[in-house]
């Protein structure tokens, strides 16, 4: 049983009070009682990224995006018959109440299913020369540049080890043999890594065409190998599989500001005057999860970016979703973001 008190918060709490327990705690649902603890609601982490993709700010009070109709159970049921309501509706956790809707207690799906590996592959991309990186790649991969103690890569490849996933495939082109002779065959973190050596630059999708073709018949999680990141993976891929999409692009929101007076006319009449306005955009985060199916729709090796095979799959009708983030994230691309990082490590526990 979780320790359920600690995700308790009222529903005038914010959002943003929500995203930080949530980033803490295992059991990734927020419980919202009134002061006697019964069960008003629940908030979990996708309710808040439907209330980021309808752009809530950080803070609207949950009581705005909460499920105010949660699944619950009573305290008589048994865990059997708490695991098949579980799954019947497709939940992670369910609260346990008794006659009076106070809080008992709360199950977790993965505590009842005890069986947490993932053989889904995951490609992770780590080719690229990171020219921008000037001299810190002249005689080191970007993947291998170091966070704090660590690669980035490895750090990667431990959060995502973590979760239960086992199953690596590790793209490679610019100083290969430098990230073969690093992480070999993964036995060191438990796993199992295999090398999809590129002779020349593929692209991030042309790439998934020197991947074995008897891959398990799972999701596939495709990610960009100069990437550091706190996003929880086991919900991007429950995310994915409970759309039915054959692609989800993760993306986190990118805020543009104007540093002048804008102006909106008609013509030549001034409608309106927006002092300094700020945009907001979601941005490709370089995590894919993709179909395996789609994945075997690339058979002929050249090069090809994703963004121009998902582009192509739209145009052909398949479903792409957007998975909004709102956790820790960052592309190291260039100096000042590699700095960045690397002055982020204890902050963000990376």
């Amino acid at each position: 049983m979780s320790n359920w008190k600690e995700i308790i918060l009222k529903p005038d709490d914010s959002i943003e009070c929500a995203i930080q327990i949530l980033e803490k705690s295992k059991e990734k649902v927020i419980l919202v009682a009134d002061e006697e603890e019964r069960l008003i609601g629940t908030l979990t982490d996708g309710d808040i990224r439907r209330a980021l993709i309808q752009h809530k700010d950080m803070g609207t009070h949950i009581n705005e995006v909460m499920c105010k109709e949660p699944v619950v159970v009573s305290e008589k049921e048994d865990k059997k018959t708490i695991l098949k309501i579980m799954k019947k509706n497709e939940i992670l956790q369910i609260p346990i109440l008794d006659s009076d809707r106070r809080i008992l207690g709360l199950e977790i799906l993965d505590d009842l299913l005890k069986d947490n590996i993932k053989l889904n592959p995951v490609i992770l991309m780590a080719g690229g020369f990171g020219k921008r990186l000037k001299e810190l790649t002249k005689d080191t991969p970007k993947p291998l540049l170091k966070i704090g103690k660590k690669p980035i890569l490895e750090m990667i490849i431990e959060q995502l080890a973590s979760s239960g996933f086992v199953n690596f495939f590790i793209s490679t082109h610019y100083m290969a043999e430098m990230i073969h002779e690093y992480f070999g065959d993964g036995d060191k973190w438990g796993i199992n890594i295999s090398y999809l050596d590129e002779q020349k630059p593929l692209g991030t999708a042309g790439a998934l065409a020197l991947l074995p073709k008897d891959l398990p018949n799972h999701p596939l999680i495709v990610m960009n190998g100069d990437l550091l990141t706190k996003i929880n993976m086991e919900l991007l891929l429950k995310f994915h599989l409970k759309q039915r999409s054959k692609a989800t692009i993760c993306v986190t929101k990118h805020d543009i500001e104007v540093p002048f007076g804008v102006i909106n006319h008609d013509d030549q009449e001034v409608i309106s005057i927006d002092e300094k306005p700020t945009h907001s955009f979601f941005i490709n985060a370089g995590i894919y999860v993709l179909d395996s199916s789609l994945v075997n729709e690339i058979k002929v090796i050249k090069h090809m970016d994703m963004t121009e095979f998902l582009e192509n799959q739209i145009n052909q009708g398949s479903k792409v979703r957007i998975f909004p983030a709102h956790e820790y994230w960052i592309d190291i691309g260039r100096i000042d973001e590699y700095e960045t990082a690397n002055n982020n490590i204890e902050k963000w526990n990376l």
